[in-house]
């Protein structure tokens, strides 16, 4: 039977070396396949400069806060989420990217690829072994907390609105408030959250 190509992370490389991926391209790598980025909307454009903001902010020099760069998780696959919290280093990851043991926390803010970052991404992040991931859900205004893993899973899935907090399982103290993540409350979007049932 006909297989599928899977393109690795060195032969994904070599294509922007060459010139056959340009950087205003915006790919990425997942399990093998070279998969085209949404164009970048404002309300999730203010979302990632938000949390990159709390982050700095909180966490200050014990981390690197690392937005909308790749991410080494395994030989197929080089994402690039939106915010990853990183364990600090003095080289600021320029030497070498991040790799799984190097992550504490991935946020993925999603909007027209919610469906793609539930099937996807998120199975990707903990068969990779990725302890946390946040997607920040532009349509349903919350935040979906996935950790705990076991066997490759996310053993929990917690969703959280305006009104809860969430904190960094590394920084279990830091309690960031969901209306500092999400932003101003929007009627278009209160209205399509009311009418739209949890993934």
């Amino acid at each position: 039977a006909p297989q599928r190509w899977r393109f690795s992370v060195e032969d994904y490389f070599r294509l922007a070396e060459v010139g056959l991926l340009a950087p205003e391209d915006r790919t990425e790598l997942i399990d093998g396949e070279i998969i085209k980025m949404a164009p970048i909307g404002a309300p999730h454009c203010g979302i990632v400069n938000r949390i990159n903001r709390i982050f700095v902010i909180r966490f200050g020099d014990d981390v690197v806060v690392h937005v909308q760069n790749s991410v080494w998780l395994d030989p197929w696959s080089l994402p690039q989420p939106d915010v990853t919290l990183l364990r600090s280093r003095e080289d600021f990851y320029g030497d070498a990217l991040p790799e799984p043991g190097d992550v504490l926390l991935v946020v993925e803010v999603a909007d027209s690829s919610l469906a793609f970052d539930h099937r996807t991404k998120v199975p990707l992040y903990a068969r990779c072994g990725v302890p946390e991931v946040w997607v920040v859900s532009v349509p349903h205004d919350h935040v979906e907390v996935y950790r705990d893993l076991e066997g490759g899973t996310y053993a929990s899935r917690r969703v959280l609105r305006r009104g809860e907090s969430v904190a960094p399982a590394a920084f279990p103290t830091l309690e960031i408030p969901v209306q500092d993540i999400v932003g101003p409350a929007q009627p278009g979007r209160a209205r399509k959250r009311e009418t739209t049932s949890d993934p």
